[in-house]
């Protein structure tokens, strides 16, 4: 449960202010920071990620296919950049290209999970969870994690979820806070309304250790502005909120204020009408992604080997288009993984083809790796967490290999 400082309410004139929770006190080392990156709406992952050297993908879609890195009769930026010679990214997503070159992103296709559903609802409920299905503990799979890991870290920012609440996937016993803005915690640059806030609070934590080191934290973000803020290796971070919620948590990494997990949402991405094939709806929400994730990497790349990052969507699209030049709801996924220690450069997972009988359902992508795989050996091999089968109960974890080491 979120737990609101008391004395917050009593400033005046402040409709809205950051809420602060805090982790009890452990004591084992912490690994990776991880980034849980959220493409709400069921992404169309066919278009993202182009099995371009599959037929069938272009008679499934005659209109909203994205053409072959290899077709004379398009222009070259509207092509699929080509990855491993079967499959290509969408032209829009060219930024991510340098990270791929440099090993340090991986994709793996076909992945999701058993719920058939193709409820938003449903689906993003279940695998927030981390569960089959509704009988499963009602807790979010980052809550347990964050439960199951003692790593010592007191911080009221171990755990973030960018937005005006925390994502369900952070909810648990562990305490987290919701981050709309780091201007936020400054009140507006209400300096008479900060000092108040401040002096009340030295009251109520005067013999706290984990109050004081509120405290700290607390004056560290009061230096921290995203309007001023220029990344490394120049990077510019797009003007969105998704790129304002990563370039947030570059700043908060930077600040070593303790965060652990940042879980960021992008909506936009139930496609049914109109969604564009190399221009349009979708391409758009594409570039924005893959540009603020080129931004993170650059601007991160010494922190790298201790960043993981993550992307999933709650399942994808159907494999043919619709008559509204958008696609349906469908069951196969993707999922990218980036950060220092990745196997990058790789699609990984089994490719279960497009073909009559290789679609599952109404005419979907198969599921061929289980999200949980993949978030499982992040959280073993990276997080310093081996309780996997208390984070995602009664599920068997299969090897993925995304992750050198």
């Amino acid at each position: 449960m979120l737990q609101t400082l008391p004395v917050l309410h009593q400033i005046p004139n402040k409709t809205w202010m950051p809420r602060l929770a805090f982790a009890p006190h452990n004591a084992a080392p912490r690994g990776d920071t991880l980034v849980v990156i959220f493409l709400r709406g069921a992404a169309d992952i066919l278009n993202m990620v182009v099995p371009h050297g599959e037929d069938a993908y272009y008679r499934l879609r005659p209109s909203l296919g994205i053409p072959r890195p290899d077709d004379s009769k398009t222009k070259s930026e509207d092509r699929a950049i080509d990855l491993d010679g079967f499959f290509g990214l969408h032209p829009s997503m060219h930024a991510l290209t340098d990270a791929w070159a440099s090993q340090q992103l991986a994709i793996i296709h076909a992945c999701g999970a058993p719920d058939e559903s193709r409820s938003h609802f449903k689906a993003m409920e279940l695998m927030e969870r981390g569960v089959d299905d509704e009988r499963g503990p009602a807790s979010g799979w980052i809550g347990r994690h964050l439960a199951t890991l003692d790593t010592g870290n007191s911080s009221p920012m171990r755990a973030v979820g960018m937005g005006t609440r925390p994502q369900r996937s952070l909810s648990g016993s562990v305490p987290v806070s919701a981050l709309r803005s780091i201007a936020d915690f400054h009140l507006g640059g209400d300096q008479r309304a900060l000092a108040q806030m401040r002096a009340a609070l030295s009251t109520v934590y005067a013999d706290d250790v984990m109050g004081q080191d509120t405290l700290s934290i607390m004056d560290t973000l009061e230096t921290l502005d995203p309007l001023i803020y220029s990344g490394s290796s120049n990077a510019i971070y797009p003007d969105s909120e998704f790129g304002l919620a990563l370039k947030q948590t570059a700043m908060l990494i930077k600040a070593e204020v303790g965060l652990e997990v940042s879980a960021i949402d992008v909506g936009g991405w139930d496609t049914h009408f109109a969604q564009g094939s190399v221009n349009g709806l979708m391409p758009n929400l594409m570039q924005d992604l893959a540009e603020g994730m080129a931004a993170f990497h650059a601007d991160m790349q010494d922190h790298m080997s201790q960043l993981t990052t993550v992307t999933m969507s709650e399942f994808g699209r159907r494999a043919s288009e619709n008559g509204s030049l958008g696609t349906d709801h469908g069951h196969g996924s993707m999922m990218m993984v980036m950060g220092g220690n990745v196997d990058g450069g790789r699609v990984h997972g089994k490719w279960p083809g497009l073909e009559e009988g290789q679609l599952v359902g109404p005419g979907d992508l198969a599921v061929t790796t289980d999200y949980r795989d993949v978030l499982s050996e992040i959280l073993t091999k990276r997080l310093n967490n081996p309780a996997t089968n208390a984070i995602f109960p009664d599920h068997q974890t299969q090897p993925v290999n995304v992750l050198g080491g």
